[in-house]
Formats: C-alpha cells, structure tokens, sequence
C-alpha cells in the first residue's frame, strides 16, 4: 500500500510570461499550485517586495497556492564576491515568507577555472553553511537541485550536501538533468530518496535532448513508483518542461543532437507535457 500522495506543481513560467497568464494556464490543467522562477519577465529574485505582494494576490484570487521558489540562488561561481549574493540570498527568503512556502530551490556553486577540486569543495561548504544560517533563522528549507557544472552536479555530491546538512537541507531531484550529466537516474533515486524534498519532471535523452516525459531516459515512472512506497506524506512533482519549439534550439542543452520532439509554441509544448506527467502519475497508481 502506497503511503505518497503526489501534489501536482509547475513552472509555469515555462506556459507564459506573465502571472495572470500563467494562472490562467493552471486553471485551465486543473493544477493548483506553482513554482515561482520568472514573473513578468522578471527572475524572482529580483521582485520587490511590494511586487511579491502583488503577485501572492493574483495568486490568491485564482487559488493557486506556491510548492516552492525555484531561485538562482547558488548559480554563480564560487570564487565571485558573494557577500551581494548572501543578501539577494535572504531577499529570497523574505519572498518566500510573502508567498506563504516552506521551500526554496537553490544550487551548489560553479568552481573557477584554476580551482583546485578540494578548495571547491571547502569554499561551496562554506558558502552553503551560510544560506543555512540564513534559511534557519526565517524557517525555510533550502533544497538543493543537481545541475550540470555546479559541485552537486553528481549523485555522490548531492549526497555528501545532504549529509552533511542533514536535517536543514533537502535535495530537489531532477532525474532529467542526471539523464542530461551522464548519470544514471534510477540509481541515483536510490542513492538519495531518504534526502528528496520533492521531484522536477523533466525527461532527457543522453545524446543531447530534453524530451516529453516518458519519451527519454529519465525512467521517471520508475522513480516515481518507487517514490510511492520509499516515501510518505505528500509529495510535491513540479513540472519542468524544457521542451523545444519550432523557434529555436533548446537553450538548456546545447547540444547539436536533432531532437525529434519540437512543438509549435510553448503553450502547446505545456500542455502536451501536463498530460504526460499525468499519465505517468496514473500509472504509478495502478499497483497500489
């Protein structure tokens, strides 16, 4: 008997620019709640307060309810000066007290060129401790994505972050980006589910494409079959399309691989990509 209940989220900035239309557009699915990256062409790091205020508003009023803050914070080198970075770092935190969420997305640094890999590794723990610092004092859980570059780029990375900030740092788990980095997705869910906060759905193909969920190898309905027994409570999918239009080539990539899935605009690549992860979540449901 399965003890996980999934809560649907997205990035809905990835079906439209600004907030009133991307509420309409998780209306319009049926999902009721968002992770907050880019409103009104703005990074969410970058809202004011007043602004943040504004946007919970319009939130409010279409009953979306916010899964979590997908910030950029921890996306720059680790040897910038990042004093102005620690204190856009709690501006976050504030927004996330005004948008009523316990979680904030964050990432473990790029190294500099000459670094040595251990003076990486003591400078990101040392940067890292700092957010904790901060996240503790508002009551905000920081959790971790793995991404391409950054020190918890590899499962073994993400588990060492997680365990060494057991209790005060999650990990958010991108089977796609692994995919995309070269790891295998499935063992790295069993590496580190006892530390995932919560999922990013966004399937890949090794070669070089980002790919609808269920078409690549991400093995998300593995994952999350497996999710639905490993873990307990509920358990925010935020869904992170990525997916390509017929514009331009895919930025997160960068690859010259041909991907065979293109959509005719970002709406349409949005929905085709709800209804997938719906399909999969269905699935995983049929063993219960």
């Amino acid at each position: 008997m399965a003890r996980t209940h999934f809560l649907t989220s997205a990035f809905a900035d990835e079906y439209a620019e600004t907030i009133a239309e991307q509420c309409a557009g998780l209306k319009t699915f049926g999902i009721r709640c968002i992770e907050l990256r880019n409103i009104d062409g703005k990074s969410i790091a970058d809202l004011t307060e007043e602004e943040a205020h504004r946007v919970k508003d319009c939130l409010d009023k279409n009953g979306v309810s916010v899964s979590a803050i997908g910030s950029p914070i921890g996306k720059v080198c680790i040897d910038e000066d990042l004093n102005g970075h620690f204190m856009r770092a709690e501006h976050v935190l504030r927004l996330a007290k005004i948008f009523e969420t316990q979680l904030v997305r964050i990432f473990s640094f790029y190294p500099a060129s000459s670094m040595s890999a251990q003076t990486f590794e003591t400078k990101v723990f040392d940067a890292l401790s700092v957010l904790i610092e901060k996240s503790d004092r508002y009551g905000i859980t920081l959790c971790h994505e793995n991404e391409a570059g950054i020190y918890g780029e590899s499962p073994k990375n993400c588990l060492q972050i997680a365990q060494r900030f057991a209790g005060t740092m999650r990990l958010v788990f991108d089977m796609g980006n692994f995919v995309l980095d070269g790891y295998d997705p499935l063992e790295a869910y069993a590496l580190l589910k006892n530390y995932i906060a919560y999922f990013h759905i966004k399937d890949a193909l090794a070669a070089g494409a980002v790919v609808p969920a269920g078409k690549g190898e991400a093995k998300i309905e593995d994952i999350l079959r497996a999710a639905r027994t490993d873990m307990s409570g509920d358990i925010f999918v935020s869904i992170e399309p990525h997916l390509q239009t017929f514009a331009g080539l895919n930025a997160l990539v960068g690859k010259t691989f041909v991907n065979p899935y293109k959509y005719e605009n970002q709406k349409v690549a949005f929905a085709d990509a709800v209804q997938k992860v719906r399909d999969i979540l269905r699935k995983t449901e049929t063993e219960r």
